[in-house]
């Protein structure tokens, strides 16, 4: 089964999934898209969601820029220097605040750098390759020469049928026995030696019994392993 392709990022340097990047985006891209009158209103927003100290603080300081600005516009035009003073608090609240929002987006949205991780599709990945052995496994045990032509359990030749990572303990060569949920090397060439000296084995507890192997990997081996006579 062909591994899903890996996520590659809608923004530079961006892990995240492309929703949250691209929320994220928005929300560090409004200062400056309102001309700064949305920057105290999008930091107050974060510091609530996140309860940031930072967060808190940083909202405060453009709450106090946009309401001294708010309190110099009446005065344009009648008092000198007070365009000027305007627009220096519009610069701080449209472009410093938009470059301070880029700056922390990912603390915002992804504080814990976990959003780019998608456990479901791995537990959805691991269900579907335990059906798929247990599939391979009925079928080998209704009909081994079938089975045998699938090349189910021969991770070590070519094939296309996929039987969830099975490997068969009566067939395969040490190297594939290897693949197996706690087999050495030397726990390989032992089974393999036991195997030819019995002619096989019929499941995971005869093979622990009479190739000696430590029980306590019995329950995985019954997993993986399938003995196809």
């Amino acid at each position: 089964m062909n591994a899903p392709a890996p996520y590659e990022p809608r923004v530079p340097s961006d892990s995240m999934p492309p929703g949250r990047a691209a929320l994220s985006v928005t929300w560090a891209a409004l200062p400056f898209l309102t001309l700064g009158y949305a920057t105290p209103f999008t930091f107050a927003a974060a510091a609530l969601w996140r309860r940031s100290a930072h967060l808190l603080v940083s909202s405060a300081v453009y709450i106090g820029v946009f309401a001294l600005m708010l309190y110099l516009l009446p005065d344009i035009g009648k008092e000198d220097g007070t365009q000027q003073a305007v627009g220096v608090l519009l610069f701080v609240l449209a472009v410093v605040g938009c470059g301070h929002a880029f700056l922390i987006r990912r603390r915002v949205f992804d504080p814990h750098g976990l959003s780019g991780i998608d456990n479901e599709a791995v537990v959805e990945r691991v269900r579907r390759q335990r059906l798929l052995r247990e599939k391979a496994r009925e079928l080998a045990a209704a009909d081994p020469g079938l089975a045998k032509e699938l090349r189910i359990g021969r991770p070590d030749l070519p094939r296309q049928y996929k039987d969830g990572g099975l490997v068969d303990v009566n067939h395969a060569p040490a190297e594939a026995l290897e693949l197996l949920p706690g087999i050495t090397p030397e726990l390989a060439e032992k089974i393999e030696r036991v195997r030819a000296e019995t002619g096989g084995f019929m499941s995971a507890e005869e093979m622990s019994v009479v190739a000696g192997l430590p029980p306590q990997l019995t329950g995985d081996l019954a997993d993986y392993a399938v003995f196809i006579r």
